[in-house]
């Protein structure tokens, strides 16, 4: 994050000088030039910016532009204890996945291993709960694993019989015993 940061301060301070010129109008050429000149760096610094942004897990704290995150699919995460839950989510309503980070909770944390286990035991997937709210609500469970589908009933219906008949290829089986 600390390079974000400085992404950021470096942005903003090349804004800053612009802005503070342009304050200042009329000005001999070479400020008028130096203004263009610093308009011309600033452009490359928001294009760094952004795409070091692209790369980088969102804090969940920050997802307020979509408040309807009430549940998705944990495709993976990654524990870094003391520190962060850094996880690769599927939201129903966005085509592509999101990459996300919680601030470190050791109540979350082991949710989200219990459900891991318990999904790779059942052989489903883990679900998260409260996308949005996650920085704020770590009383609930939050992380729960998928529970299997139950299976197709083994009984046959009780009111046909079951009736062999056999094919082609078991008659050709038998007309040929030279």
């Amino acid at each position: 994050m600390t390079d974000l940061f400085y992404s950021f301060v470096t942005f903003a301070g090349l804004f800053a000088t612009l802005a503070a010129i342009s304050i200042c109008a009329p000005r001999p050429l070479w400020i008028k030039i130096s203004a263009l000149g610093v308009t011309t760096l600033c452009l490359p610094a928001a294009y760094v910016s952004l795409a070091d942004l692209l790369s980088r897990p969102k804090p969940v704290a920050l997802e307020w532009s979509r408040p309807n995150l009430s549940e998705a699919v944990v495709l993976g995460s990654n524990l870094r204890e003391g520190e962060s839950i850094y996880l690769w989510l599927k939201v129903a309503s966005l085509e592509e996945p999101r990459s996300y980070v919680l601030p470190w909770n050791q109540k979350v944390a082991e949710q989200l291993y219990g459900a891991q286990r318990e999904a790779n035991s059942k052989g489903t997937v883990v679900r998260m709960k409260t996308v949005v709210m996650a920085g704020r609500a770590d009383e609930d469970r939050m992380f729960y694993a998928v529970p299997q589908s139950p299976l197709p009933p083994k009984d046959p219906p009780v009111n046909q019989a079951l009736v062999y008949t056999p094919s082609m290829r078991d008659q050709g089986h038998r007309g040929n015993t030279h």
